[in-house]
């Protein structure tokens, strides 16, 4: 029994540590560099989400390029 107490104690005490490194990472990730999203409708067609309603695409949208002001003609640009 305190075998198997030890084991949990450990597998938590590095879990903690793993999340609480990797939460912030990743939120600073999404956003600072890039996020994903989806493109639903038929407001991009025929460039994203060719199907129509029925289906949707998935973007990568790269925050770096905006703050550095680095959007170029032909661009999407997606306002949140």
């Amino acid at each position: 029994m305190a075998l198997s107490q030890g084991w949990m104690k450990r597998y938590f005490k590095a879990f903690c540590k793993g999340f609480f490194v990797a939460v912030p990472v990743a939120v600073t990730f999404l956003d600072r560099v890039a996020c994903v999203a989806r493109v639903e409708g038929a407001s991009m067609q025929p460039s994203l989400n060719p199907g129509g309603s029925q289906s949707s695409d998935v973007v990568l949208l790269n925050h770096w390029k905006v703050r550095n002001f680095e959007v170029q003609r032909g661009d999407i640009v997606s306002l949140v």
